[in-house]
């Protein structure tokens, strides 16, 4: 008995890699799957390339909207950049192995970025909600000194909180298995690994995931409340209903990505089901930040013209070359 305890404890304090069996459960959809992740990891980098290109070469989006919208940008190449090619490169190569550190690396970063994602979008309602319901004050309140602040704030607050939950999750030994039924290190699959009780690790999911989810979806449910109140105001139907059009947009990019990480996040272990939580885990790692360039930007009118502004002028210098 003493001998088999011995083995087991020594089995679980070399594990040193997983295995993230993705969507092997498709094999017939392999380079469905395949085709469609590359052409939506494209739509997103170029997207995102352009507006991050056009507000900072165009004299009429040198506004606190259009700078918050290009770190928006940054912020999503990196995050989907965290996932999307680990999936590619485990459906191209069938190499689905990842080691122990490159699995801490991976979570470490989607949660930092996922962090810093949920402020910003918190800091940008902040931004429409003073837009809308103070424009008087808007240029006094949304100042550059504090619109970087805000904006150094979102991307920084995330690191200190994931880098400590990141280390205090791989802590843990595992012993269940070394296959991660999931396509790429997440929180809840990777719990499903680990030996023993982890009642306090959930817990301490929870209450990380109230702090950097919770608060910032309440900050722009309030802010958006009050913009509503301001729109109702509005003397002319077409105004409101262009002001609804754009805030309706918004809260449905907003609900799908808080939601489905919250319900995928708060849900006890027990509830957890590999299919539910790659479907979940699609909406906020891909879905969401594939509509994002267009719900916040490429509808924009001042967006698609500073786009056709840099399109002619690029072809008029094609043109003026020959």
């Amino acid at each position: 008995m003493k001998h088999e305890e011995y083995v087991a404890e020594t089995n679980i304090s070399t594990v040193m890699q997983f295995v993230l069996l993705g969507f092997e459960d498709l094999p017939k959809l392999q380079g469905i799957l395949s085709a469609l992740f590359s052409i939506i990891y494209m739509i997103i980098l170029i997207s995102n390339c352009l507006i991050i290109l056009i507000t900072r070469l165009d004299p009429t989006l040198q506004k606190p909207m259009y700078f918050f919208l290009a770190n928006f940008s940054s912020l999503e190449i990196c995050y989907v950049s965290v996932t999307v090619p680990r999936i590619l490169f485990n459906i191209w190569t069938r190499d689905r192995n990842i080691s122990l550190l490159a699995c801490a690396v991976q979570m470490c970063f989607f949660l930092m970025l996922g962090t810093n994602e949920c402020f910003l979008l918190a800091v940008m309602s902040y931004d429409h909600y003073v837009a809308i319901c103070n424009p008087l004050h808007y240029p006094l309140v949304m100042n550059p000194r504090k619109c970087t602040q805000l904006a150094t704030g979102s991307w920084l607050i995330g690191i200190p909180i994931q880098i400590g939950q990141t280390c205090w999750i791989f802590s843990m030994k595992f012993c269940n298995s070394n296959k991660i039924d999931h396509f790429f290190c997440d929180i809840p699959p990777i719990l499903k690994l680990a030996c023993g009780d982890t009642l306090g690790h959930e817990l301490s999911v929870y209450v990380v995931v109230m702090v950097v989810a919770a608060l910032p979806f309440i900050l722009v449910l309030t802010s958006y409340s009050k913009i509503i109140t301001t729109i109702l105001r509005l003397p002319t139907a077409k105004g409101r209903a262009k002001a609804f059009s754009t805030c309706s947009s918004h809260l449905l990019v907003v609900v799908l990505f808080y939601g489905s990480g919250a319900i995928t996040y708060l849900r006890p272990k027990s509830m957890h089901s590999p299919g539910t939580d790659k479907l979940l885990s699609l909406f906020y790692t891909i879905v969401t930040p594939m509509f994002n360039p267009l719900i916040y930007s490429l509808r924009n009118k001042e967006v698609i013209a500073a786009l056709r502004k840099l399109i002619f002028q690029k072809q008029d210098h094609v043109l003026s070359s020959k």
